[in-house]
């Protein structure tokens, strides 16, 4: 058994490698980059129309013009034109490129039109209303870094650069696998001492969330059956996430097997709950990480937000998940077990403030849905004051 610290300190001291792939920019968001993105041409590529209206050659108004004749109509997309009488004007939509020989661009709010003539109501500045060419960036500068996330933000710019494919790190092949002849799948009618497959499902769900499609499996407790199921798993995974087998049990086979096969145990029990028979170890041929979780729905689900998840970020080069909250009430932890309790959270004054909820053990999925998280406390003799700052691990966004 050891403590929470030596137990994260471990996972998080072993991230995975799992290389680069091309993606379609479709299925890019959520990825992390695995290349420098640079821009292909000046932004914008020419002078830019930033409003409607007419576009000029401002040495008119200098020499004291007012009035200005309508020789065209240019609109977005136009190929480049040119202003061949400076005395006149052509209208310009926004988007549009702005033609050669002007340089200032006045909007019909200002005009006053009339049989192909406008007229100014209000004195312009020169160059205005023009996103000049390569204001925003030039040719090939770095717009986007290697190990950067991509959320639609990103995706809209990689469109804009041409980067209709894009290098991303490729993600762990990974099988969630459940355990326990009292499990049946969701789809039938369990029996009075049967339960459904949940945590195999709150699994997907969550794996899915990172852009990663697992295999499920269930093994029943029969020894040599969860001997020749993992032996095969090991070798074509990157990661195994088992749920339940790991305890003290006489049908808790996982650890017994995991070991013949040759998973070097890193740990097995943490001074922490829920999740205290947690088990992880490493295969060191085949470098596959194997985190085996307590069956308990709930110890399932904190350990995969408090452990994997984290473990995942770091393999992407990314930063942990966990935050800070306020409480907003007042905790005592008493022994010397590492809690994580379920909260929801809620702004109040720009504080992210969380309050606890009430749930029947690690066995209660219906809390979970009322739950944005879980904030982690450690055992100490003064109890947590409300409003006292606390690390927070979100299993949900909450706005």
């Amino acid at each position: 058994m050891i403590s929470f610290k030596e137990a994260y300190d471990q996972v998080m001291s072993v991230p995975g490698e799992f290389g680069a792939e091309e993606v379609s920019i479709k299925n890019a968001v959520g990825r992390i980059l695995a290349e420098d993105v640079f821009t292909d041409r000046d932004y914008p590529p020419f002078n830019r129309s930033t409003k409607d209206g007419i576009v000029i050659n401002y040495n008119a108004i200098e020499n004291g013009r007012r009035r200005f004749e309508i020789k065209g109509v240019i609109a977005a997309g136009t190929p480049v034109s040119k202003l061949v009488d400076q005395e006149a004007c052509y209208e310009i939509m926004t988007g549009a490129v702005v033609p050669y020989d002007a340089d200032t661009i006045i909007m019909y709010e200002d005009l006053q039109i009339d049989h192909g003539i406008a007229e100014l109501i209000r004195q312009p500045e020169k160059g205005q209303n023009i996103h000049q060419k390569g204001s925003d960036e030039p040719r090939n500068t770095l717009v986007l870094k290697e190990g950067s996330k991509i959320t639609a933000a990103e995706a809209g710019l990689l469109a804009t650069v041409g980067k209709h494919q894009v290098t991303v790190k490729a993600l762990p092949r990974v099988s969630v696998i459940s355990t326990g002849n009292e499990l049946v799948d969701v789809n039938e009618d369990p029996q009075p001492h049967q339960i459904r497959r949940s945590n195999s499902y709150s699994l997907h769900a969550a794996l899915v969330s990172e852009n990663i499609e697992p295999l499920l499996l269930h093994l029943p407790d029969d020894p040599d059956i969860i001997r020749q199921r993992l032996r095969i798993a090991i070798q074509e995974m990157d990661v195994l996430l088992l749920s339940g087998g790991v305890s003290k049990g006489k049908y808790d086979y996982i650890p017994q097997v995991l070991t013949e096969l040759g998973v070097e145990n890193k740990f097995h029990g943490v001074f922490q709950r829920p999740g205290k028979p947690f088990w992880f170890g490493i295969h060191p041929i085949a470098d596959t990480k194997v985190f085996s979780f307590p069956g308990n729905p709930v110890s399932t689900f904190v350990n995969y937000h408090v452990y994997f998840k984290n473990w995942l970020n770091k393999s992407n080069g990314q930063p942990s998940n966990h935050l800070n909250v306020f409480l907003k009430e007042q905790i005592k932890i008493d022994g010397n077990l590492t809690r994580f309790l379920r909260v929801s959270t809620h702004w109040d004054g720009g504080r992210l403030m969380a309050s606890l909820v009430t749930g029947n053990g690690s066995g209660d999925l219906i809390s979970l849905v009322k739950t944005d998280g879980f904030i982690k406390l450690e055992p100490r003799d003064r109890a947590y004051k409300p409003l006292e700052s606390v690390p927070f691990i979100p299993t949900r966004i909450k706005n």
